[in-house]
């Protein structure tokens, strides 16, 4: 698959199937193999386009400060290279931060916006409470990355899950463990989390929303979901009960089924 230049970077991108094109973004330290389950599904009615975003796995990952906005930069030049007018943007986590500059930026090439897991910068973010996840981000650990993957997905999934679930977990952490991101990329894009603000200009997005989070989220509590959709105009808001952060491996299904919904209510065809 290509590596192209753009900007100040080369990226790694992926595209899958035909139709309409809609944008997968990952989260933080994370790159196209996180929607392995998604991928397939999704290609089937979409033109799909992942990549790696900067810092993260075969995309560059240059030692300078990092911003969403910059990030968001990049997937505009990505879009502009293989000659892409506008696409429904899907952005989990980390990837929903990039997604919010990336409208807010560029509304005129986003058909429609899907915000998973994600939030609107720690200025004015429900903060979580969770003793382990605060530890986890407060004082990070180089640990191997086969125990690094272990820890973030017991972090993002019910230990319940992950006990019934051990090919698919398995299948997780070898992904995490391809291509791994660079401590510089790693710290790059905590740095742009650190920075991130959109709470005063979620009000202006005008494009066709849908918030979709879990309500066991120990990483981003759900309240930060109500507060976003509730700032964005229309906004629709789909909470699933008793998931995680990483509710879109945990509910496939579901999250499966929303998105689509989701698509095909918001079709570029239909608007026209």
């Amino acid at each position: 698959m290509p590596i192209v230049k753009v900007g100040d970077i080369n990226m790694y991108y992926e595209i899958h199937g035909e139709g309409e094109p809609l944008v997968l973004i990952p989260g933080r330290g994370a790159k196209v193999e996180q929607f392995f389950m998604h991928i397939p599904v999704f290609s089937r009615t979409h033109k799909v386009i992942a990549f790696d975003p900067r810092g993260a796995g075969r995309t560059d990952a240059p030692d300078i400060p990092y911003t969403f906005k910059m990030m968001a930069d990049d997937l505009a030049g990505l879009i502009n290279i293989i000659n892409i007018d506008s696409a429904h943007i899907l952005g989990t986590s980390m990837g929903g931060n990039i997604a919010q500059e990336f409208v807010l930026h560029y509304p005129e090439r986003v058909t429609s916006l899907i915000l998973a897991c994600t939030g609107f910068g720690p200025a004015h973010s429900v903060p979580t409470t969770d003793p382990e996840v605060i530890e986890y981000f407060q004082n990070p650990k180089v640990l191997p990355l086969k125990e690094s993957a272990m820890q973030t997905a017991r972090l993002g999934m019910s230990q319940e899950f992950i006990n019934n679930n051990s090919d698919l977990i398995t299948q997780v952490i070898d992904y995490n463990m391809e291509h791994p991101s660079p401590p510089q990329g790693q710290m790059g894009q905590m740095q742009a989390a650190m920075s991130h603000d959109t709470y005063d200009r979620l009000p202006t997005i005008k494009a066709p929303t849908i918030v979709i989070h879990g309500d066991a989220d120990r990483i981003v509590p759900v309240e930060n979901a109500q507060i976003m959709a509730s700032r964005i105009p229309r906004a629709e808001l789909a909470i699933l009960k008793k998931m995680g952060h990483f509710f879109f491996w945990e509910a496939f299904d579901e999250f499966n089924r929303i998105v689509l919904d989701f698509l095909r209510r918001h079709s570029a065809t239909k608007a026209r």
